[in-house]
């Protein structure tokens, strides 16, 4: 079973007893146990959680520093059948001097120590008082438990292409954590062994410090912070472990839990290493910065992903909540300023622009009123034109007629029945052939009125097509694919209708608001082909091409992180459960692949529109691919799915 990239990882909170060494290593042992049955490869404890964080002055205390060795030394033994890496909290002296240190073991062997840089010495904390800063540490190694084990803050461990690193609580909270310079040097997985005790609001500010960081760095970061049992003398430690990947929070402990706990996530190394490969920072910073650490060879041990902790949303490009609301309200100031500057620029106060009572012109139709109001345009400036055809339903032509009437700006129709019927006369084409000519006149024919009209009216011809149609070139070439600006250029299908929606509920009046909702409940068509005999549309986008929803997840991984057609494949069928067997997927994703490949032409010449979010298919910007690349090698990788 393929692992398709992923890293699973524990943050394993013990109970502490103070000072108890033997009773903590125990709690150690057990939850080592019970997280490498789980399949976790790394597993982080909590700072000094060998003696406890909250020991105080017996840090001092010769026999405390001696039990911790000897536990340390426990176990070692006792873990050796465990491939996992564990990675535990112990105060080390070293000549002369204590250490707040991070030990990483496997399987019977001490693979580094590495020793806390900063010392927090204020308000509730004072380490400085026992402990000594790894800045004034000159050794590269020690004796510890019996074995010379590599020591100090320079070392990354790494196995082939996978290496981690380690700091220690307030490391992170400094003005330059050392893992910023781990994660230059390779880093991918950053775990931090840290003791945060609770004050009003520090959870909120430490998970967004984990997150930044993470995202910062391009990593994994592993936050392990003590819990249960130190003491509470002055201060209260809840348990706050926070497991993150490049920005995003994927999993967290119980907060205030009187019992020991184990937090799992799952890491996409691929991923990370997609996002680096892309980021010029660290195309320097591995070079500058590789020199300045030891790599400390380890084994990783093995994993076979099959059921994954964390969860996929079959819709990467909505988010939940009241977080939809506010990136609907981002992406229309985007796409209406973007207008507003376009026409501004160009010295144009008219605009022009196709209503089929569709999504996709709808939209269109809202972000240029939007734009026109903001400018202080007359509405009527904007031309709308609604161009019944072969294929036009009484639903779709009606919603057009009324959302133009509504909305205030200018209407005007023009039947193109006629003129197509005397171009197949003139190409000698058989009207009763409903094939690629008959569809493709149709949208030809639409724009060449819109293009004409504009030259006339001083307008500009606003455009209609969205993200996800032009990925798989569903569109016709110098049709509906070109316009003089397209404001919906890299909204994808499935955001469309919540950009409807919101629209309908916060920007328009309640005889629009009625029209677009019933317009995000038409099924998506060109219709370019006549309608059944009971006058509904005929032809359904998604039962050609296939869904949307399907379509949108596979162009998000394709094009964000690169992912492979068989990863795609795994991710959507846990994301989409069991909407979609994997023939299902695999069938459609194909279509994608052939499709995104073979229609590269039309995206090599796509009209101007403005970048709302990470996915954008402009040729001037995020996706330059030539038009003949062969597909061969994806979908190849796509039929070796087991």
């Amino acid at each position: 079973m393929k692992n398709y990239g992923f890293v699973k990882v524990a943050c394993a909170i013990p109970n502490v007893t103070i000072a108890n060494c033997k009773e903590n290593g125990n709690s150690i042992i057990d939850l080592s146990i019970q997280a490498a049955q789980q399949g976790a490869q790394y597993i982080c404890f909590p700072e000094l959680a060998i003696t406890g964080y909250t020991c105080a002055d017996l840090f001092n205390q010769e026999l405390l520093i001696e039990s911790a060795q000897r536990t340390i030394a426990d176990i070692i033994s006792k873990t050796k059948d465990i491939t996992s890496i564990l990675i535990i909290g112990a105060p080390i002296m070293v000549h002369g001097k204590l250490f707040n240190c991070a030990i990483v073991l496997q399987q019977g062997k001490i693979l580094g120590i590495i020793p806390k840089t900063y010392l927090p010495n204020s308000n509730e904390f004072y380490e400085q008082r026992w402990f000594t800063s790894a800045l004034d540490n000159r050794e590269e190694s020690i004796t510890y438990a019996s074995q010379t084990v590599p020591f100090g803050t320079d070392i990354i461990f790494k196995s082939g292409e996978q290496l981690f690193s380690i700091e220690l609580c307030e490391d992170l909270w400094s003005v330059t954590p050392p893992s910023s310079l781990q994660a230059l040097a390779g880093s991918q997985l950053i775990f931090n062994l840290s003791a945060s005790n609770e004050l009003i609001g520090k959870e909120a500010y430490r998970q967004q410090l984990v997150a930044q960081q993470s995202a910062r760095c391009m990593a994994g970061y592993i936050y392990a912070s003590s819990g249960f049992g130190e003491s509470s003398t002055d201060l209260l430690f809840a348990s706050s472990a926070i497991i993150a990947e490049n920005g995003s929070i994927l999993s967290q402990s119980e907060r205030f839990a009187m019992q020991a706990q184990i937090v799992y996530g799952e890491i996409d190394l691929d991923h990370l290493n997609h996002d680096r490969a892309k980021n010029n920072s660290f195309k320097i910073g591995l070079d500058s910065n590789h020199a300045n650490y030891r790599y400390i060879s380890f084994t990783a041990p093995e994993s076979s992903i099959i059921n994954l902790s964390r969860t996929y949303t079959p819709y990467p490009f909505i988010p939940s909540g009241n977080a939809l609301n506010e990136r609907c309200q981002e992406i229309t100031n985007i796409q209406a300023n973007a207008l507003a500057i376009r026409l501004k620029h160009a010295h144009i106060n008219r605009a022009v622009i196709g209503i089929s009572g569709g999504l996709d012109s709808t939209l269109a139709l809202l972000v240029t009123v939007e734009a026109f109001d903001r400018l202080h345009i007359d509405r009527k400036h904007i031309i709308a034109i609604t161009m019944p055809g072969f294929g036009t339903t009484n639903r779709t032509y009606t919603n057009a007629i009324k959302l133009i009437e509504t909305l205030g700006v200018t209407l005007k129709e023009i039947n193109i029945a006629d003129a197509c019927m005397q171009h197949f006369k003139d190409i000698n084409h058989n009207a009763e052939v409903h094939d690629i000519t008959y569809e493709n006149t149709q949208a030809r024919e639409r724009t060449k009125i819109l293009m004409n009209i504009a030259n006339q009216q001083g307008g500009l011809v606003i455009g209609t097509g969205d993200l996800s149609e032009l990925a798989l070139g569903w569109a016709t070439y110098n049709g509906d694919h070109m316009s003089m600006y397209a404001v919906n250029c890299s909204i994808p299908k499935t955001l469309v209708k919540h950009l409807v929606h919101w629209s309908a509920t916060h920007n328009v009046d309640e005889k629009s608001k009625a029209i677009l909702l019933d317009i995000i409940d038409t099924p998506i068509s060109p219709e370019l082909l006549p309608a059944d005999e009971k006058g509904d549309i005929a032809q359904k986008t998604e039962e050609v091409v296939g869904p949307y929803e399907l379509h949108d997840f596979f162009l998000y991984y394709f094009l964000r992180f690169g992912t492979p057609p068989s990863k795609i494949a795994f991710l959507a069928k846990l994301a989409f459960k069991e909407n979609y067997s994997q023939e299902t997927i695999k069938h459609w994703l194909a279509i994608f692949l052939r499709r995104f490949f073979t229609q590269q032409f039309k995206r090599s010449c796509m009209p101007d529109g403005p970048k709302v979010g990470s996915i954008n298919l402009s040729p001037r910007g995020d996706w330059r691919m030539p038009s003949d690349a062969s597909y061969e090698l994806w979908i190849n990788e796509l039929n070796n799915i087991e």
